[in-house]
């Protein structure tokens, strides 16, 4: 046999995320985040606002983040059809979801801590150029937060015109999400900062403006962690869609006497999963028949299947 006649049977392995318009609004974002960072951290100093400086720190660690995003972007397109990856990288955005939530675990905690020792020890600040700085910082966050929406809307529609069975749209491209979550988290703390500081100007709260650190570092704190839990279900192969297995295991099952012994099935990239099935039958068939059952289910993109034939009533 010939190896060029087994193309008909070969699975594609390019399961990534094909978002250019991700990655590039991503590189913008991170152009944007990049400079507004330095003037936020700077200012911060100079006017002793804990907020902003704490604002300004976060949105630094973010762009390392992001940058992380954009790698994952990157790698995955081009090792997308590397025969080193058994099921392609379409994991590799939510590996770059993970270690962005990861870090911005770290930056809550560094956020709460260095906090917690400005309420101990308020120090003076000087408040009306702190709240221009951080105002400016919001718009910043928000323009942002819109660059990569209006991708993860894109993405959503596109999903929805070409899918026909039954998806779990949400966080479908965890790498996405994570930098989204990111300038989020930005504004976030944007918002907290500008309170804390015109409670501090009108009041003479001092306090608030290291609090709010505090506040800001438990949400985000819970918004990582978040990230985490869905991100580690994928990288650890967990069996994330019972609905899907339900489908499936009804659609061989429906068939005469099918039964399905063995059924795994995990992520291999956004919303796109793989699956090995073992099955026994009294009438065995070539498997590419059992694929064909299978065959309306648009999210499953490398099956494999082991037919055992079954004598007598063994297999009831």
């Amino acid at each position: 046999m010939h190896l060029h006649t087994l193309d008909q049977w070969r699975h594609s392995h390019e399961f990534h995320t094909d978002s250019a318009r991700g990655e590039r609004r991503t590189r913008y974002v991170v152009l944007l985040t990049a400079c507004m960072m330095v003037i936020e951290i700077a200012a911060g100093y100079h006017y002793g606002s804990m907020a902003l400086l704490a604002d300004g720190w976060h949105m630094g660690t973010h762009v390392a983040a992001l940058g992380i995003s954009l790698f994952a972007y990157s790698y995955a397109r081009r090792h997308a059809t590397n025969p080193y990856f058994s099921f392609g990288t379409g994991k590799v955005a939510s590996l770059g979801g993970f270690a962005s939530a990861v870090a911005l675990a770290v930056v809550a905690l560094l956020m709460g801590m260095e906090s917690i020792e400005r309420l101990l020890s308020p120090q003076a600040i000087r408040f009306n150029e702190a709240i221009l700085v951080a105002v400016v910082g919001l718009a910043v966050n928000l323009l942002s937060a819109w660059l990569l929406r209006g991708d993860h809307e894109h993405h959503h529609h596109h999903d929805h015109a070409h899918q026909h069975d039954h998806a779990d749209h949400h966080h479908h491209d965890h790498n996405l999400r994570a930098a989204y979550m990111h300038v989020l988290a930005d504004a976030l703390t944007s918002v907290l900062a500008i309170l804390a500081l015109l409670c501090g100007r009108a009041f003479g709260w001092i306090w608030m403006d290291a609090l709010m650190g505090v506040v800001g570092a438990v949400v985000i704190s819970r918004w990582s962690l978040g990230l985490i839990r869905e991100s580690s279900g994928v990288l650890l192969d967990s069996s994330a869609d019972d609905h899907l297995a339900a489908q499936v295991r009804s659609a061989i099952e429906n068939e005469a006497d099918n039964r399905i012994a063995d059924l795994h099935l995990w992520r291999v990239g956004p919303n796109r999963f793989a699956a090995i099935i073992s099955l026994v039958t009294h009438d065995p068939r070539e498997p590419v028949h059992y694929k064909q059952l299978l065959a309306d289910f648009g999210r499953l993109v490398h099956v494999t299947i082991e037919v055992n034939g079954c004598p007598g009533d063994a297999c009831h």
